[in-house]
């Protein structure tokens, strides 16, 4: 009775403590990719539940039809042979979940690390995210603008990512949009988000990079596109050029918060030349190459003023 009590006791315990959790962040998607591979995870986690049900139904089964009995002392189980029906079960069912998962997972990372489908009426918007002991810079060449430890993003629209680093290898994951991917010091890796909704989301580095690791974090806010236009403005007219001084001080270890600047560094410190995975790379390079012109053509000590968020 005590056991019972027991077991009773932990059951409730565990089922008490759940229902105050807050959902998975990774089964609330709120972006295409994301809700493919959370689709993907809840498939496999269906499966392996089918299989452990079936597998402690036919252990005990085993286990009451074959218990221990009042048999007499010369008593000899009869000889048995191996059951093919049972061998090709036991082999050939791993077999066939193994080969049904590999094939959802090569078509869905062909899904992910593509532009997200739905989205192909406008050009996406090309980031450049770049980590450094321990924060994050987010480029936006076409806007002229960047920001550290925050990220505004349009909704219904393709999102790029350019991911580097400037120090060691970092991971940038914003778990509701989809899964991480490497940032590393010499080459860029793209990666294709998109949100479909507006709302507050929480960024971070996926990967181990030093003490600062627990804290390297960032925000992100998707909105509609007429308000993402409106921040773009606000932030030409009123934001401090980013100057190579200033960048080289960001770049020192350390947490900051969160700061915006017009004009972007990839202006006098270009990213890696080796572009891992764009479908856009040409054009980004042409775009880059206009958006340095348009720089250079311009005073950036005219009209500006500090503009940090916090």
């Amino acid at each position: 009775m005590k056991l019972k009590w027991a077991v009773l006791a932990v059951f409730f315990t565990i089922v008490t403590v759940l229902t105050g959790c807050e959902p998975l962040m990774i089964f609330d998607p709120k972006g295409p990719q994301a809700e493919r591979q959370a689709n993907d995870i809840l498939l496999s986690i269906g499966i392996m539940s089918v299989v452990v049900i079936v597998v402690f139904a036919i252990l005990i089964y085993v286990l009451v039809k074959f218990r221990a009995s009042k048999q007499s002392e010369d008593y000899e189980p009869p000889h048995m042979e191996g059951n093919p029906w049972v061998e090709a079960i036991c082999v050939g069912i791993p077999i066939i979940i193994v080969a049904y998962l590999s094939f959802v997972s090569v078509q869905s990372n062909y899904i992910v690390e593509s532009a997200p489908k739905g989205y192909e009426e406008k050009a996406p918007l090309v980031v450049y995210a770049s980590s450094s002991n321990w924060k994050w810079h987010f480029s936006y060449p076409e806007e002229n603008i960047e920001t550290v430890n925050y990220l505004y993003i349009p909704t219904d629209r393709a999102l790029e990512f350019k991911l580097y680093s400037n120090g060691p290898i970092t991971s940038f994951w914003i778990p509701q949009l989809g899964g991480q991917k490497y940032a590393m010091a010499d080459m860029i890796t793209t990666l294709h988000l998109a949100a479909d909704e507006p709302g507050e989301y929480m960024g971070r580095n996926a990967n181990f990079s030093g003490k600062g690791f627990a804290e390297n974090a960032f925000n992100v806010t998707a909105m509609s596109q007429k308000n993402f236009d409106e921040w773009v403005e606000e932030v030409n007219e009123t934001a401090d050029p980013l100057t190579e001084e200033k960048y080289d001080e960001l770049l020192e270890p350390g947490h900051l918060g969160q700061m915006t600047f017009t004009g972007t560094h990839l202006e006098f410190a270009p990213p890696p030349e080796h572009d891992h995975g764009s479908s856009h790379s040409e054009s980004n390079e042409d775009t880059h190459k206009e958006h340095e012109e348009h720089s250079k053509s311009n005073d950036p000590e005219e009209g500006h003023s500090s503009h940090n968020h916090h």
